[in-house]
């Protein structure tokens, strides 16, 4: 079996059957099985029922899709600014508490956040990339919601309600920085490394992350759906190319900066943007 570091392109894949890959710490397979399950039923798994949940609302109201609103990032205080600051603060630490057990796990195992190269060693070439992928994604992105919109199979995104006040900007990226660490080090890294060492091939691992990306955010409509499966076989791509996750930690996190941001100052200010 070899890990994305041994293999950036991902052409190998493990041994079916082991107990537990190289690396893993002779963790036996139905243990890695309850760990993933776990891990995902306390983060973005349970993201993707209430994602459906909401989906299914949207299905049977008698507004069409696209005349319908999802927002990102709202208010948890209407009209009392520190209060809402203390509850964006604490949403935003309690959404990283999954990626902490996701360390633990890989410390049980005998690896660490480097094994998906979640971490600092390659600073200057993870944030190149990392900017190159927002650049290209992030434009593509637009383009596709704005399509997927225009055709009524997506609702209308709202990316903040945050009231007017001094730590809107700082909250807003920090939520685009969690939502960069949290999908990219759970679905991205850790996911397709723990199916490596369950025997999973990896056209199996790259379809199965994807469709979980795409699933969280269904709430959205059917082109967040779809955009975020094609999201997920490209970053899952470039991953295995790489070995490392930290790029695209970097990408997520400018792609998330830009809409969240960006829609702030322009959402009803220019025609070509649904609001």
């Amino acid at each position: 079996m070899t890990t994305p570091a041994d293999d950036p392109a991902g052409l190998a894949a493990p041994t079916a059957g082991s107990t537990a890959g190289p690396g893993a710490g002779g963790v036996p397979r139905s243990v890695l099985t309850r760990e993933i399950w776990l891990v995902l039923a306390l983060s973005l798994g349970a993201s993707a029922v209430a994602a459906i949940i909401s989906f299914t609302g949207v299905l049977t109201s008698a507004k069409p899709i696209s005349g319908q609103t999802a927002v990102i990032v709202g208010s948890r205080a209407p009209g009392r600014p520190w209060l809402d600051l203390a509850w964006q603060v604490f949403a935003v630490l309690t959404a990283l508490v999954p990626v902490a057990l996701v360390g633990h796990f890989l410390a049980r195992s005998r690896e660490s956040f480097a094994t998906i190269g979640f971490d600092l060693r390659d600073r200057a070439r993870d944030l190149g990339r990392g900017t190159a992928v927002a650049a290209v994604i992030g434009g593509a992105g637009l383009l596709f919601y704005l399509g997927a919109h225009a055709t009524g199979a997506n609702l209308t995104v709202d990316p903040s309600q945050l009231p007017d006040d001094w730590w809107r900007i700082p909250i807003l990226i920090a939520v685009a920085a969690q939502n960069g660490v949290l999908e990219e080090v759970i679905v991205l890294g850790y996911l397709n490394h723990r199916l490596d060492q369950l025997g999973w091939s990896v056209r199996r691992s790259m379809v199965t992350s994807s469709l979980l990306r795409g699933s969280y955010h269904l709430y959205q409509g059917l082109g967040g759906f779809f955009g975020n499966v094609i999201m997920g076989v490209i970053f899952t791509y470039l991953y295995r190319r790489w070995g490392r996750v930290m790029p695209l930690v970097v990408a997520h996190t400018l792609i998330d900066i830009g809409a969240l941001i960006g829609a702030t100052y322009l959402l009803g200010k220019v025609s070509w943007l649904p609001s």
